[in-house]
């Protein structure tokens, strides 16, 4: 079941995260997330100027409203759908990057991408716990699809320390 979020201009120049709210709500009532997993995606419809060549993550106001989102719902890379590069979208949403348009590839900042990455583990390790999902091998998936291996022992570092 894949659910789509379409935004549009007046939402992201307003920060308005009702479209995503509502979509969260339906799922954490119905206790479907596990199997919400990887079913997320957005559809953003943000007007510009014909000319305005930039790619969505490279616009203020777009960036800002992830960033946004992502304070609101720190979790919600769980439910992205990592396929279809929902995930890499998100990350550079909120991680430095370089976009280079002859290959449609987005070279993130090496450092900030192991600081976003550690920090949405450590986000998502206690969440998921929360949650009753396990949760070792989806993250340890999650790192490897920005080409990041994490290892067991960091892992075990977390959950000998639990919040």
């Amino acid at each position: 079941m894949t659910i789509a979020i379409t935004l549009n201009t007046d939402q992201i120049n307003k920060l308005d995260l009702s479209a995503v709210t509502t979509a969260l709500k339906e799922i954490l009532q119905t206790g479907a997330i596990a199997k919400s997993e990887q079913q997320l995606s957005f559809q953003i419809n943000y007007d510009r100027p014909a000319e305005d060549l930039r790619e969505l993550s490279e616009i203020d106001e777009v960036r800002l409203w992830f960033i946004r989102l992502d304070t609101v719902y720190p979790w919600l890379p769980f439910l992205l759908n990592w396929q279809n590069g929902e995930l890499a979208r998100y990350a550079a949403m909120l991680v430095p990057h370089e976009f280079h348009p002859r290959s449609h590839e987005i070279q993130y900042n090496p450092q900030a991408l192991e600081l976003f990455i550690v920090q949405k583990i450590f986000v998502l390790t206690d969440w998921l716990n929360s949650q009753d999902i396990p949760s070792k091998s989806k993250l340890k998936a999650m790192a490897l699809t920005f080409g990041i291996e994490m290892d067991d022992a960091f892992f075990d570092l977390i959950s000998t320390n639990p919040v």
